[in-house]
């Protein structure tokens, strides 16, 4: 039997954070004693309002299909959490509710992208970006920044790498991998920039928004001579806990939203009727009811980055949201341990993993060869017991 696959499917890389997971397991499995601080998930459980919430919708009888862009009340319910939160005016018919916020990422990728357009990825950046736009058989252009810009890039490299084949721009903010947030004044700067090229959609990533060490989250949205060019990207999964219920969520200018609904409509039809009532819950509760969670992460935050600032080597930046550090490691580069020699941060990644039992991901999948991500949505035990095994394993290297 002949198992040749699409081209289509041959062109994707595996994500290397998933990959990394994998191993993980693998190694567990083995019985090895495996610290994993691959994946992006809050180690917290979801809040028992919201499960009660989806416990009374399956006895409410809320197990039929749903409508494409999702119930209306929950649309409605984002459309007012876009206003109280971000300050943006989204009517319910301008949101579309899908199965989380990668594939609303893929159906925006889809809908708008043609063969040969270019997408402009601001680097480093979340590690599905450069694949989701392979798969509209567009092209991305990556814009790199350092860990001394704190890993955010300048309008004038964003004009820089604009051409007549542009037709996106892709951003989260606050950042995966970098923790990177975006002030507003920042985000108005870019705006103008792009408000000069009206073939240009904005998408802007606000996943991490309620992990933010900041006063308040900003919006790239909220600039009104812009908004028409932008659609925001965002869902319960972060902020409540809620990776496993699968919701996210746009708001998008009426035409986007009315063609990725039609999108959806093909290949996935409304998603999960319970997760969406979860959600609603979720988003018309009070946003202080998740400030204990946001405190937590940057108590871990600040825990992480005193323990591997004692780490000879490792360039650290402060995040300023989300739950991840994104250390500059190539120092590291041309040493060995008389074994296993470090080239880039592929292989320190797994030498880490093999030697010190400490599962991270390299810089490359993110755009950044010269760093590793580490999350630190793990209890203050593991993050210390993982930064002494990595500070151990490191000091191997001569």
């Amino acid at each position: 039997m002949e198992t040749q696959l699409s081209d289509r499917i041959n062109s994707l890389s595996e994500s290397q954070t998933l990959a990394m997971e994998r191993l993980s397991r693998e190694l567990k499995a083995q019985g090895k004693n495996v610290i994993s601080l691959s994946i992006g998930e809050p180690d917290f459980d979801t809040p028992d309002f919201i499960k009660n919430a989806a416990k009374k919708a399956i006895d409410d009888n809320y197990t039929h299909y749903t409508p494409v862009p999702g119930y209306l009340e929950l649309r409605q319910a984002i459309s007012k959490k876009f206003k109280r939160d971000n300050n943006l005016d989204y009517s319910p018919e301008q949101i579309v509710v899908s199965t989380g916020a990668k594939h609303a990422l893929t159906n925006l990728a889809l809908t708008i992208l043609n063969p040969e357009d270019e997408v402009l990825i601001l680097s480093p950046y979340w590690v599905s970006y450069h694949d989701m736009v392979k798969i509209a058989e567009a092209k991305p252009v990556l814009i790199n920044s350092t860990i001394e810009t704190d890993f955010k890039v300048t309008p004038q490299q964003i004009e820089q790498a604009i051409t007549p084949k542009t037709r996106m721009l892709w951003f989260s903010s606050p950042c995966n991998p970098s923790g990177s947030v975006y002030s507003k004044d920042e985000l108005f700067e870019i705006a103008k920039l792009i408000a000069k090229h009206p073939r240009i959609i904005i998408v802007a990533d606000e996943i991490y928004e309620h992990i933010n060490f900041l006063d308040k989250h900003q919006s790239i949205a909220q600039f009104d001579f812009i908004k028409e060019q932008v659609v925001t990207v965002n869902g319960v999964s972060k902020g409540f806990a809620m990776t496993g219920w699968r919701i996210g969520f746009i708001g998008a200018p009426k035409w986007i939203a009315t063609a990725c609904t039609k999108m959806q409509g093909q290949f996935t039809s409304g998603t999960c009727s319970i997760a969406q009532k979860a959600a609603q819950a979720a988003l018309e509760a009070d946003p202080e009811c998740i400030i204990p969670m946001q405190e937590a992460f940057r108590k871990r935050r600040d825990l992480v980055l005193k323990l591997m600032s004692e780490i000879p080597g490792l360039i650290l930046n402060e995040p300023k949201g989300a739950f991840y550090v994104f250390p500059n490691i190539s120092s590291f580069f041309g040493k060995s341990d008389g074994e296993t020699k470090i080239n880039n941060a592929d292989d320190l990644a797994m030498f880490l993993l093999n030697k010190g039992l400490i599962a991270m991901v390299s810089g490359n999948a993110f755009g950044n060869p010269e760093c590793l991500r580490l999350s630190y949505a793990a209890s203050d035990s593991v993050l210390i017991e993982a930064i002494k095994r990595m500070k151990e394993t490191l000091a191997l290297l001569k």
